[in-house]
């Protein structure tokens, strides 16, 4: 069947995408373009030049064009939603469109939402009302991950002991790295979370706070550990580490190594297919990887396809493939969902100077929370 497709939140289409916009409904609407069963049919934004200017580049309809998305949902009533909107106002939309009992699937912007009874909530409603819900987390389709994933499984080596991640932050850009993690562990869940942060000069990135570093611990409950270094400060020189027992991966190494593999010699660079972390290389012809049901799978290199698609692209083909065929879709909400919970325990952890056992007990977000108490930030966004 074909698969009708709106947009809520088009936003500007920046010609240098950076912190304050990345543009990802057009990510979006170029991964639905490339399904033979999927129909962009409407666009939604609070600022209507935005969303009639993406109108015009994905050939909408000007009269499916919306200011308000809950009208958009009454008159065209579409079977899959992109919610490309700030992560504040997540949560809103992602149940206004499940209780429209019109849509059949929602695929959200990452990260989840601004606190954790909103993730949760966005969650348990989705479920009730029968929407498949998922989160663009989208490097789970990446060649470097995929990879990685492929060394561990086999053995390579040995028993996974440890993961350690590094990067700017616990929860815009950290939310990718908890989320991989969890790929890694095969959603096994932790029981404990131990953490400290500096906040010291405002750092909002889409009406969120995020802190300017963190240093973590948390323990998965089959024995694996885990551990997290954000900031400028970070002691990482990768994004990933998987420390087995007998030997390691690393993957975004900082010399630009897509990913390399240490066991009883010396570092050995793993062929990724072309994929660096964020994406296909650019000028690549080909991309030898393709969706095969739930995995991605690599091909041999004489049976390139015939463009590189992106992960976003990726993601969104296994999102449509898991409606039409009845199954869970590899970011499935519930995947999310636990690897957000390690955020906010982090800053719980923070806040309550001490181990944060899980399942998270707050609803709220304890960043923000300390920030409104004093408790944190004694300085000024930097000019």
């Amino acid at each position: 069947m074909t698969y009708t497709v709106a947009i809520v939140g088009t936003g500007a289409n920046p010609d240098n995408p950076n912190a304050d916009g990345f543009a990802m409904a057009y990510r979006h609407a170029r991964a639905y373009e490339r399904l033979d069963n999927c129909r962009i049919v409407a666009c939604a934004d609070i600022i209507t030049e935005n969303a009639r200017e993406f109108a015009d580049v994905f050939d909408i309809p000007a009269g499916n064009v919306y200011e308000d998305y809950e009208q958009m949902l009454t008159a065209v009533e579409p079977d899959i939603v992109s919610v490309c909107v700030p992560p504040v106002v997540h949560a809103d939309i992602v149940i206004g469109c499940a209780r429209s009992d019109v849509v059949q699937a929602i695929h959200c912007e990452k990260p989840m939402a601004k606190t954790w009874a909103e993730c949760r909530e966005m969650v348990r409603v989705c479920d009730e009302h029968g929407v498949q819900l998922t989160f663009n987390h989208q490097r789970r389709f990446g060649g470097p991950f995929r990879k990685a994933k492929q060394l561990l499984d086999s053995g390579e080596i040995g028993d996974l002991k440890r993961i350690d991640v590094g990067g700017p932050n616990l929860y815009d850009y950290g939310s990718h790295l908890f989320d991989m993690c969890g790929y890694f562990t095969d959603q096994t869940p932790a029981e404990w979370v131990m953490a400290q942060i500096d906040y010291s000069e405002e750092n909002l990135q889409f009406g969120v706070h995020n802190e300017n570093n963190a240093i973590a611990q948390w323990r998965y409950e089959d024995g694996v550990f885990g551990t997290a270094s954000t900031g400028d400060d970070s002691t990482m020189n990768c994004e990933m580490r998987l420390v087995g027992s007998e030997g390691t991966i690393e993957i975004g190494v900082d010399d630009g190594t897509a990913l390399r593999m240490r066991t009883d010699g010396g570092w050995k660079t793993q062929d990724t297919n072309g994929d660096s972390i964020h994406g296909p290389k650019p000028g690549l012809v080909g991309s030898a990887v393709k969706l095969a049901g739930e995995r991605l799978s690599f091909l041999p290199t004489d049976r390139l396809l015939p463009s590189a698609p992106s992960f976003i692209d990726r993601a969104i083909e296994d999102v449509v493939a898991a409606l039409d065929e009845g199954r869970n879709p590899e970011l499935a909400a519930e995947n999310a969902l636990q690897g957000t919970e390690l955020i906010f325990a982090c800053w719980e952890s923070a806040r309550r100077r001490g181990r944060v056992d899980l399942p998270l007990d707050i609803d709220s977000n304890p960043l923000e929370e300390m920030v409104n108490a004093g408790e944190v930030l004694t300085a000024p966004a930097a000019e």
